[in-house]
């Protein structure tokens, strides 16, 4: 049986689809994007702000569920730019110290211009 996943703390759903779905000891998360979930909007203009506010809707989305980052197992990452695909790597790691398996690719463009968006399926209890 698989259970929804909503917290105040991540960004609501931007369309017809949930922030995550649990289901069979794993949690499915929805692409993150950089909307800080107390205002709404997107409030840094920079790869690395934007990277950081993503980890952080990702982390409480996590935990939400009953996982954390050290407990995915994949992640799809999608950049408007490769160009930031430095900056952006040293950030994810710093929260993505697993090692989860990984697909990253660029994309013409993201929903509200972000720079990034990152999705995870991990572990959960």
């Amino acid at each position: 049986m698989s259970e929804v996943i909503y917290t105040k703390n991540a960004p609501d759903a931007i369309g017809p689809y949930s922030q995550a779905i649990k289901t069979n000891g794993l949690v499915f998360t929805s692409g993150q994007i950089a909307i800080n979930p107390e205002t709404g909007n997107v409030e840094a203009d920079t790869i690395e702000g934007q990277t950081e506010q993503v980890m952080k809707n990702l982390g409480n989305l996590l935990a939400a569920s009953g996982s954390s980052f050290e407990k995915a197992v994949k992640t799809v990452c999608f950049l408007a730019d490769m160009n930031d695909f430095g900056k952006f790597n040293e950030i994810y790691g710093k929260y993505f110290t697993g090692k989860p398996a990984r697909s990253c690719v660029a994309v013409k463009t993201l929903p509200k211009n972000v720079l990034c968006e990152v999705e995870v399926i991990a572990e959960c209890d």
